[in-house]
């Protein structure tokens, strides 16, 4: 019997998750989900699993939620630490992103052993 577990996110642009997930190497898909009251659809990311029991952020009209069966879990690691490691990384790429719209460049991305990140952006002010 399958238990599904929904847990919240801060995730809320697929664009950022989707860097995330590629610079942590997770391996994932882009599945098209219809809603059938009205004539629109979402983009939900699935995260395949060695056991057939995928893994998936699911648009929920605010944020993308993890969707789990945690009977299944088969990642190298707790949900819990899972989450927190793709959240570190959803950071840095909203302010890389957000950062460039206004003019700043990312000059270094530097991964720690500890598990923290530095990051350096600049800007070069064109007035004189």
């Amino acid at each position: 019997m399958s238990h599904f577990t929904h847990m919240k996110t801060r995730f809320q642009n697929l664009f950022y998750l989707e860097k995330a997930l590629n610079r942590l190497n997770i391996e994932h898909k882009q599945q098209e989900k219809i809603i059938h009251d009205s004539k629109s659809s979402h983009i939900n990311l699935i995260i395949p699993q060695s056991n057939g029991y995928d893994i998936e952020f699911s648009w929920n009209g605010q944020e993308y939620e993890l969707v789990v069966d945690m009977s299944f879990w088969k990642q190298p690691y707790p949900i819990e630490s899972f989450i927190d490691k793709i959240a570190q990384q959803y950071a840095g790429e909203v302010v890389i992103g957000e950062s460039q719209k206004i003019g700043f460049q990312p000059v270094k991305y530097q991964q720690n052993s500890d598990g923290s990140n530095v990051l350096v952006l600049e800007r070069w002010n064109d007035e004189k």
